[in-house]
């Protein structure tokens, strides 16, 4: 008889690593567990490192899922496609490069349930996916009351080394210079931390004229900027990216 399969979305970040894991554990005997990752150009190379340790630590092929309309995987290119790059529409990079890979993954095979990393902190975010996208998700972090703090802890305790994003400041493993944010804090650091990077995106924000950053309650282009502008502090902001994102 043939078991039934549960796919779980790997982000690359440390709560989806542990997510894997608890669903191998809880579920492994009794499904096939399948774990998917959505490739992204414009995440930190050290990503990929990452999912191969978390490959090996947990003994599991992780395989990719691409929008055949963009194989490359670019936020650029989707940008410079769709001439938009964050607005009150959204990201059209979530879109193409989570939501729609996912629905084409999902069309070429079969599964039972899925697992996302949602934590303990996130049963929000959780119910919202299970009423508005796919009854399916099974809350599996949520179940076993496990917090971002958690999944740090549980990667080092493993003598796994977290995404070197993290060590760089930033709150999570998103692409870098992420276009959901609009915090100046975020922009500054990208400035600080990537400086080619913020120069692109200023670059492109222009031409599109893609208004990404606010500063005191008014959209601006990053080129307007001041290097000294700041907003909320970078680890309380929360625009994580991923296929269970609303916009």
């Amino acid at each position: 008889m043939n078991k039934p399969n549960i796919v779980v979305w790997f982000s690359c970040g440390a709560a989806s690593a542990v997510a894997l894991k608890e669903t191998i554990e809880r579920y492994g005997d009794t499904h096939n567990i399948i774990a998917v990752n959505n490739f992204v150009k414009e995440e930190d190379d050290d990503n990929r490192r990452f999912l191969h340790d978390v490959s090996s630590w947990l003994n599991i092929q992780i395989e990719q899922a691409v929008n055949p309309r963009y194989p490359s995987g670019s936020c650029v290119e989707v940008w410079e496609d769709r001439q938009y790059m964050s607005g009150v529409a959204g990201a059209p990079c979530t879109l193409e490069l989570k939501k729609h890979a996912r629905r084409v993954w999902e069309s070429k095979n079969k599964f039972e349930h899925m697992v996302l990393g949602f934590t303990l902190e996130e049963k929000e975010r959780y119910w919202n996916f299970r009423d508005n996208e796919d009854s399916r998700i099974l809350p599996v972090l949520i179940d076993a009351k496990i917090t971002k703090k958690k999944c740090y802890e549980i990667i080092k305790q493993a003598g796994i080394e977290l995404p070197r994003i993290y060590s760089m400041g930033y709150p999570n493993a998103n692409c870098i210079g992420c276009v959901k944010a609009t915090s100046p804090t975020y922009w500054n650091h990208v400035r600080t931390m990537h400086p080619d990077v913020f120069a692109a995106r200023a670059e492109q924000s222009a031409e599109i004229g893609a208004k990404l950053v606010r500063v005191n309650g008014k959209r601006i282009l990053l080129k307007d900027l001041p290097p000294d502008a700041k907003g909320k502090p970078l680890k309380n902001m929360d625009f994580e990216c991923g296929i269970f994102c609303k916009k």
